[in-house]
């Protein structure tokens, strides 16, 4: 049986460079190079002036054609071999370097400053490279895995008793319904059991749900109803596994159970341009709120998010009236590259 906490290091992989965490870091850490640079050349004040000023008249360009060749190729980086992909980005930024040196002016314009600026460059790609492996090592989605695994333990006993319950009172009555009812049952657990590091469908993230919600419907009937839009969903977008379930679940948990009346659990999901939006709204009960449960999931989806997709995902969540509200905003990803 495969392990369900991988013990493996995370392999080698360049940084989805169209990540705007990604750029926001590149960013943040060139322009910390250059004030550190320009504050050991320039020995007062306007000397560390100066240097800014010829430092960056050459850092700046390479600094942004880089981004813009950096985006343009990230669907292709991924597929080359960690080591040739880095080899590429050393001796694009050697290439880039040298030919800005000769469109623009600089104060020292002999080989030797020429070296200097290339060996700066370097090791700044050096050090932005090595930030980024062991960022990815630091950030292996191991530990979420354990905190994921440790949610659905959680989950798995009381939903289980609750579902085969459901289904032992339509054996007799129901047969075939309760044999589709097993059916969603193991459809799910298979589903809880996929490795986590791995992006899945929206569509497959719809149909999980709606499985679930059929299996709560045995148990809770009328009380449990749902309105769906997802007429303009993206089903091709690409997700962490388990994103919307546990979200639908809590939803049932806090804000169906509790309730005398029927109650209804909204789930809308569109496309906004290059970003997936998702709203989950569901009846609040003040009085019969289990916080720390909810706590947990939002807190391990809101990991998973960060881990996949970085700066470019966000969860909020939070009381709206008589209603609980989440919404989840993730850029739409069709590949995973």
């Amino acid at each position: 049986m495969m392990s369900i906490l991988s013990q493996n290091a995370p392999p080698d992989a360049l940084p989805d460079f169209r990540n705007l965490g990604v750029i926001a870091r590149i960013l943040v850490i060139v322009n910390l190079a250059i004030i550190g640079g320009a504050a050991i050349r320039g020995p007062d004040f306007n000397g560390f002036l100066d240097a800014i000023a010829d430092i960056a008249v050459v850092a700046g360009p390479v600094l942004i054609a880089m981004l813009v060749l950096l985006y343009l190729a990230a669907p292709v980086l991924p597929r080359l071999p960690y080591v040739v992909a880095l080899a590429a980005i050393f001796t694009t930024v050697i290439v880039m370097t040298a030919a800005t040196r000769r469109f623009v002016r600089v104060e020292d314009g002999t080989p030797e400053g020429m070296l200097r600026e290339v060996a700066f460059a370097l090791l700044i790609a050096a050090f932005i490279a090595s930030y980024f492996h062991l960022r990815n090592r630091a950030f292996s989605p191991a530990l979420a895995e354990a905190r994921l695994q440790a949610l659905q333990a959680r989950i798995r006993p009381h939903f289980l008793f609750n579902s085969l319950n459901a289904v032992l009172s339509l054996i007799r009555s129901d047969p075939k319904r309760a044999e589709v009812a097993i059916e969603d049952l193991a459809e799910l657990y298979r589903m809880l059991m996929t490795d986590t590091r791995t992006l899945t469908t929206l569509d497959r993230e719809i149909d999980v749900t709606r499985q679930y919600l059929n299996l709560e419907h045995l148990r809770l009937g009328e009380r449990l109803r749902v309105d769906w839009d997802v007429g303009t969903a993206p089903r091709d977008a690409l997700v962490p596994p388990l994103l919307l379930q546990p979200l639908v679940e809590n939803a049932v948990y806090h804000g169906i159970e509790p309730g005398v009346a029927p109650g209804t659990i909204e789930i809308a999901i569109g496309r906004d341009g290059e970003r997936v939006r998702v709203r989950l709204r569901n009846p609040y009960h003040p009085e019969h709120q289990h916080r720390q449960g909810n706590r947990i999931a939002l807190a391990n989806i809101r990991e998973r998010l960060a881990l996949h997709f970085d700066a470019e995902a966000k969860l909020d969540a939070g009381v709206d009236g008589d209603a609980y509200e989440i919404r989840m905003v993730m850029p739409y990803r069709r590949s995973a590259a």
